[in-house]
């Protein structure tokens, strides 16, 4: 057929869409039938690609196929075809050679049968030689016989003695015809030559010699030796060995010899069962006197486990993704093997330990799929070994490697360390450095692994977190947007989230506890006394006649740092070697250090100050005027012997802190009469002297223990008088016992009490304010002075 001819249309054989077979990739695979054949994806059509020629594929065999496999994929599927090569009367019958010469004697007696070389068809059947004839001649006609092999068996006939003389030389035309539409024929020149009488011809003990040799039989090894015998003596009885030259010997001459004596016909080359499985020989024997005879030998080829599978790879599917259902198809491998039948049989396994398998899908195919799940953050790379050992003996075995890059797909959270991070800053640091940096990892690979960092705001807490805080989202640094305040806000709670790039993307959180660290950042404040706005507090009136050691009164300071920032001091400022009085360092109470004397200093002006126990450390000072009298009656003529040495100023404002004492004495007598007036009941006037604590209204503990940090450090009965009016006299004093301390003053305005709490508890006989007489012990190690309870409570 000619070349790009239709032999038929596979699609519609096999039951394919047609539109679907670029997309399967049909396709023909074979060693053979890819030069002789292709296949038209338009159509399904299978076209002729080259001229095909049975005898040169198939020799002289009845039969005549082309095998080979189309595959189709998505789905995969093969389907073995088979094309029939059918044979056409396309050669003519020749001689090997085309001049045939005999010999013969003159005596030759009619009936004598001369051997002839058979014509040679490489097409089959009828189309092969079917007759011969012999040009006219009257010494000669044609015999035609059959071999046991089927084979035409041609002889010459003599019908008449020859006479040398008369004729030295006959040449007669040998034709051969086959049986073809329209018919070929083939002509030889068969030249009779007479010669002297040598009227025995050699005579072979078998016409047709048959032996089977394996293909890696070595170089020189004897296959068979043929025998030929002549009755004829001397040089007409001695015969030589030879190939005759035929179609076949032209191919094979150069693979077997024959010894010229002995007959013994030897392997000259290296065998291949693969290229030729059969072997014709045509040896004659030739005598002295130029008579021959002619045999055949057949030799068979035994095939032999010379040829290791050969494994090709005709799909493969790189990278695959990680997850990649198990059942899916990586690869197609295909394994053929030269040799025939169980040298040619071949079995294929996976060496490695992986998460493929290997499954047959034909006699030659097999395909590479996916058996268990894979993870590309414990193996990223497979290389895939497959090992085809065919069943020969000994079996011979080769091996291919794939290499298979496996995908990523996100399907990993990032992480951190730890669910919980724990820091701890300065306050007052600068707006915009670093606090602290966090770091999650993610396994996974490109965009899957980028980490975005952010911070969360699911609730209230870290809202107000995010005025302080900010995250660099690629870096997870953690900066300050402004100065922290311990006092304000002493930890922050952050919640970190980190989220890769993903898709769908992932994400984990972590927690970050920030603990801002104390600085000594806040001097002392002062709660008691009170003290004016140019650092002076009010007057304290000192018993004459106080013991030494006599409480006298006590400097009250709180420090909002706290730790060791908070530990406050007490001290004096400007002491002399004959101070009067003594102050605790740790309690700041100030105390007499010794009993007083009429010549002693009537006025005393001491300042304290209170430091903290920070680096560096901070201070407050308080100035006190403290005046030694038992009563106001004592103060007056002392001071007017002091007048003279005081400016006018400084007599003005003693009268009018005298003017102010004798007011609230007079306020405080009307108020208690008023008050025992309404009790009804008889009881004696109210003498001031006689004052007890149980006249006056009940003050919560938690009020006192606003205004102290614990420096009071054991527990203490303190009398403590309250004028809520600042223009009230800040002075009081009682005498039940001449030791026992002056009632401590603390004005409300200056103390951060706060008028208004107060206020709006007031009586309504008593709008103006109290009197307060709290007798009450008060352990201040035992009261919360945290910044949170810092609150006036009523």
């Amino acid at each position: 057929m000619r070349k790009d001819s239709v032999i038929a249309n596979i699609a519609d054989d096999l039951g394919l869409d047609m539109k679907q077979l670029s997309s399967r990739k049909l396709r023909i695979l074979s060693h053979v039938s890819e030069k002789y054949f292709y296949v038209n994806l338009d159509n399904g059509n299978l076209h002729v690609k080259d001229r095909i020629d049975r005898e040169s594929l198939c020799r002289t065999e009845d039969s005549c196929f082309l095998t080979f496999d189309a595959v189709v994929e998505n789905p995969f599927n093969i389907f073995q075809i088979k094309i029939e090569i059918q044979d056409i009367n396309d050669n003519s019958p020749a001689f090997f050679p085309d001049m045939l010469s005999v010999e013969t004697i003159e005596l030759t007696s009619a009936g004598t049968r001369f051997a002839l070389q058979t014509a040679e068809d490489p097409d089959i059947g009828s189309n092969s030689v079917q007759t011969y004839k012999l040009s006219d001649n009257q010494y000669f006609t044609l015999s035609e016989d059959r071999n046991p092999d089927g084979s035409t068996f041609l002889e010459l006939v003599l019908e008449k003695p020859l006479d040398r003389e008369t004729h030295s030389l006959h040449e007669l035309i040998l034709t051969a015809m086959d049986g073809g539409k329209p018919v070929r024929s083939g002509t030889a020149l068969i030249r009779v030559i007479v010669t002297d009488a040598n009227d025995n011809f050699p005579i072979f003990t078998q016409s047709v010699y048959k032996v089977s040799v394996y293909e890696n039989t070595p170089i020189n090894t004897i296959v068979i030796t043929v025998n030929a015998t002549d009755k004829d003596e001397g040089a007409n009885g001695q015969i030589t060995y030879s190939f005759s030259k035929t179609s076949g010997n032209v191919h094979r001459s150069g693979t077997f010899s024959i010894h010229p004596v002995s007959g013994e016909i030897k392997v000259n080359d290296k065998l291949d069962y693969e290229l030729a499985k059969n072997y014709e020989i045509s040896v004659q024997a030739k005598d002295g006197g130029g008579l021959m005879a002619h045999c055949k030998v057949l030799i068979e080829a035994i095939d032999e486990n010379d040829n290791a599978p050969e494994i090709s790879v005709n799909s493969l599917l790189s990278p695959v993704a990680e997850d990649t259902s198990p059942g899916a198809m990586i690869a197609l491998i295909k394994v053929h093997d030269r040799d025939s039948e169980e040298n040619g049989e071949t079995d294929c396994k996976l060496l490695e330990e992986t998460p493929f398998s290997l499954i047959s899908s034909s006699n030659t195919y097999y395909k590479v799929v996916t058996a268990a799940p894979m993870d590309r953050e414990k193996v990223s790379r497979y290389n895939i070994t497959i090992l085809a050992t065919d069943r020969g003996f000994p079996p011979l075995s080769s091996k291919i490697s794939i290499i298979l890059e496996i995908s990523d797909v996100n399907d990993n959270l990032p992480l951190f360390s730890k669910s919980i991070f724990y820091t701890y800053v300065q306050e007052n640091n600068l707006p915009g450095a670093s606090v602290f940096s966090i770091q999650a990892s993610d396994p996974d690979t490109g965009d899957n692994a980028k980490i975005i960092y952010s911070i969360s705001s699911n609730v209230t807490e870290d809202q107000t977190s995010s005025s302080y805080l900010s995250i660099n989202i690629e870096t997870g640094v953690l900066y300050a947007q402004r100065s922290f305040d311990y006092e304000k806000r002493s930890e922050f709670l952050i919640h970190i989230t980190a989220k890769d790039n993903g898709s769908p993307s992932l994400s984990s959180n972590a927690t970050l506890i920030i603990h801002i660290v104390d600085q000594n950042d806040n001097s002392p404040k002062i709660l008691y006394p009170s003290i004016d706005s140019g650092g002076t507090a009010a007057f304290e009136m000192v018993p004459f006649d106080c013991e030494q050691g006599s409480l006298i009164t006590k400097v009250v300071a709180i420090d909002i740092d706290s730790g060791h920032n908070s530990w406050l001091s007490y001290h004096f400022l400007q002491e002399s070697e004959h101070s009067y009085f003594a102050i605790s360092q740790h309690t700041g109470e100030i105390r007499t250090s010794h009993i007083f004397q009429e010549r002693d200093v009537l006025n005393h002006k001491i300042i304290v100050m209170v430091k903290d126990n920070g680096h560096p450390s901070l201070s407050s000072t308080v100035t006190l005027n403290l005046i030694v009298a038992n009563n106001f009656e004592q103060v007056v003529p002392r001071f007017n012997d002091k007048i003279s040495n005081e400016d006018p100023q400084s007599n003005l404002q003693l009268y009018l802190v005298i003017s102010l004492a004798l007011i609230s004495l007079l306020f405080i007598i009307t108020f208690m009469l008023v008050v025992i007036s309404k009790c009804k009941k008889p009881s004696p006037p109210p003498v001031l002297d006689g004052l007890s604590s149980n006249l006056y209204p009940y003050v919560d503990p938690s009020l006192i223990s606003q205004y102290t940090n614990g420096s009071m450090t054991l527990p203490y009965s303190y009398n403590v008088c309250v004028a809520l009016e600042s223009s009230e006299n800040d002075f009081t004093y009682m005498k039940p016992n001449p030791c026992v301390p002056v009632a401590n003053l603390i004005d409300a305005e200056d103390s951060e009490l706060g008028n208004e709490s107060l206020q709006n508890n007031l009586p309504a006989s008593n709008p103006t304010g109290w009197i307060l007489w709290i007798d009450l012990p008060v352990d201040y190690n035992q009261v919360d002075c945290s910044a949170e309870n810092r609150k006036v409570e009523e």
